[in-house]
């Protein structure tokens, strides 16, 4: 216990001192000051102050008004308040202040004692409480972001650097890339991930009935408005919105979003009442908007305003190396709530998904997951279990990417395959400058098979070139 600090700030000596030895053979590290001045050169220091004992009335001034100073330097110190002139308007503003108790001398050492052991065990809670409420608030920022490429790498680090500030982001990438899932991740990352995260898509709502959705309306505004109701804008106050496919927005819409952003206000539909929001707002689209200007059917002003930091989502294509973390994620979650029990894909079947050009994204990937779970119920997945499209593609880039033609003559094929077999290790061992861990990595291998495999062929690396584990 010797961790936990105790700051004792007395100014009568021999209770001081009474409370400084029974503290010590307790366990605790104390630290004693008769005045507000020798305290405050002790909170300055670097060491943490885990709860004091202030007297309410000292020599140089009020204890209540030190209280304010030492919750400024240690915001998670306990402060239990002493005094001989107890009042119980004093103790309600002490409370008020922050303070754990307030006790009235005399008083009895073995209840302050008791109380002492409270605080303690209350700020340990609130520490494991905010320890958790911190790791939650991580979960929700990054894990459904899945992948450890170079190219998802630097998405997320854009939204960490991106998430503090308030300005508009406009998340852009091809349909059932995650644009939403970056969304959630800028604002469970920044100052506003107390509030409201409200989505609203764009596109999949008739334009006649968008206006209302994103600015409410009041009762009688048009056929069918009963009662008042509350907009997007309004229900996103103090945290984000989130406008998924902005691309699709009417030109009339285009404007009154463009004034919201600007002057941070607007009119629900069928009002004349102003209504003042705080929101940072979030778009995406997979409409390329820049060319939607050039056409015309898109405001240049608005662009600008939704444009002030893009962030484009790579292409499942564009990140192939994260494919067996997203099969491997989406297996176990819908093994979970399936209640199957597949356990992974073959080398083949994996090959086949790597070389597929995924046009669907993420989105498509997810989807034939959920339907093989179902299907396939248990085991592992092999290529005879993938749909038809799934192995065309791959045996055609299997076979794309060999650069071998079959001459009139014929070839002896054992020779052949053990041919592009050599050449593919060879280029895996040159890629990871002959780190054989890395090289078996890429070329999905057990790392003992790779080395059985070097050692069988007689493959060495080039001359002053060390091979490395």
């Amino acid at each position: 216990m010797k961790s936990n600090r105790i700051l004792i700030v007395e100014d009568e000596s021999s209770l001081r001192t009474a409370l400084f030895r029974i503290l010590d053979r307790k366990g605790y590290s104390v630290i004693t000051a008769n005045r507000i001045e020798e305290a405050q050169v002790v909170i300055q220091g670097d060491s943490q102050i885990d709860m004091a004992l202030v007297d309410l009335n000292l020599p140089d001034g009020d204890g209540m008004e030190f209280m304010d100073t030492l919750k400024k330097q240690h915001p998670n110190c306990e402060i239990i308040i002493l005094t001989g002139h107890g009042s119980i308007e004093a103790a309600i503003k002490a409370t008020q202040k922050g303070a754990f108790h307030f006790v009235t001398k005399p008083f009895n050492i073995d209840e302050l004692m008791s109380l002492v052991e409270k605080a303690m065990t209350h700020k340990k809670l609130t520490h494991e409480n905010q320890q958790l409420k911190s790791a939650l608030k991580s979960k929700q920022k990054f894990d459904q972001i899945i992948g450890n490429s170079d190219a998802i790498r630097h998405v997320m680090d854009l939204v960490e650097r991106v998430a503090d500030s308030d300005s508009t982001v406009l998340v852009t990438g091809e349909s059932g890339t995650g644009k939403e899932l970056i969304a959630r991740a800028i604002h469970f990352s920044s100052p506003r991930s107390t509030g409201p995260f409200i989505p609203i898509n764009c596109g999949a709502i008739p334009s006649e009935l968008l206006e209302s959705e994103l600015f409410g309306h009041i009762k009688g505004a048009f056929t069918g408005a009963i009662s008042n109701r509350v907009g997007r804008f309004e229900m996103a106050d103090g945290g984000t919105l989130f406008l998924d496919e902005i691309g699709d927005l009417e030109p009339n819409l285009q404007v009154k979003i463009l004034r919201a952003l600007q002057e941070r206000c607007f009119e629900p539909v069928g009002s004349t009442k102003t209504v003042q929001v705080n929101v940072r707002v979030i778009t995406a689209t997979n409409v390329d908007l820049e060319k939607a200007v050039s056409n015309g059917t898109f405001r240049e002003d608005l662009y600008y305003r939704l444009n002030v930091i893009p962030i484009q989502i790579p292409a499942l294509r564009e990140r192939k190396t994260d494919i067996p973390l997203l099969l491997s994620h989406f297996l176990e979650s819908y093994g979970r709530t399936k209640g199957r029990h597949l356990t992974g894909f073959t080398n083949e079947a994996l090959d086949c998904l790597i070389h597929y050009a995924w046009p669907g994204n993420i989105r498509e990937l997810e989807n034939l997951v959920e339907r093989l779970t179902i299907l396939k119920g248990q085991g592992t997945v092999d290529v005879l279990d993938l749909p038809p499209k799934y192995r065309a593609q791959s045996a055609h880039a299997i076979v794309q990417s060999s650069h071998h033609d079959i001459p009139e003559e014929g070839l002896d094929f054992n020779t052949a395959v053990d041919n592009y077999e050599n050449n593919l290790i060879m280029r895996a061992l040159e890629k990871t400058g002959w780190n054989r861990n890395q090289a078996a990595a890429l070329l999905r291998l057990n790392r003992t098979t790779l080395v059985e495999k070097i050692k069988k062929k007689g493959l060495k690396p080039p001359m002053g070139h060390e091979e490395s584990l």
